[in-house]
């Protein structure tokens, strides 16, 4: 997707013209028609996925190292102007936020991994969580299982660290 935008939007540096992408991407009328803005959203962090903050801190690092700043620039302005184009697109009013998987394209790049081997880490990376999903299914009935946010232990008085 990264590349039919930088390949589609002439300036990276106006908000206006990267926005109009967006909105053509979301219409089903440029890249690959899905309507989908690939690395936004997420089932679970609509404000903001913490991964992906963190992630973001390595890559600007990383951005910097290899000289790709001003790819990074993209990236952040897509960052800020994708949830107001989607929410003004779609209507959506509780947030849409970049996901971890928003930059990690970017950086598997300036590492120069090979194309071919980012589904792969991609799926390497969440086999473990896959398959308890899946024995929590079959355990359960073929119920799709959520956690709970309610801890079962006793409460404690938080310690600091240090007086541990």
């Amino acid at each position: 997707m990264f590349d039919d935008i930088k390949a589609n939007v002439r300036d990276w540096t106006d908000d206006e013209e990267i926005s109009a992408y967006l909105t053509r991407i979301l219409n089903k009328d440029a890249f690959d028609r899905s309507g989908l803005i690939y690395g936004m959203g997420h089932a679970v962090y609509s404000i903001s996925d913490p991964r992906a903050v963190v992630l973001r801190g390595f890559v600007e690092r990383l951005s910097q190292e290899k000289g790709h700043e001003a790819e990074y620039q993209l990236y952040s302005r897509i960052e800020r102007l994708a949830p107001q184009v989607i929410g003004a697109q779609r209507k959506i009013y509780k947030g849409v936020s970049a996901n971890v998987d928003f930059y990690s394209g970017f950086a598997y790049r300036m590492l120069d991994l090979p194309c071919e081997l980012y589904t792969p880490i991609f799926a390497i990376a969440r086999i473990a969580g896959w398959s308890a999903h899946r024995l929590e299914e079959l355990a359960g009935g073929g119920k799709i299982i959520r956690p709970a946010y309610l801890s079962v232990s006793r409460e404690q008085e938080y310690l600091p660290l240090d007086a541990r």
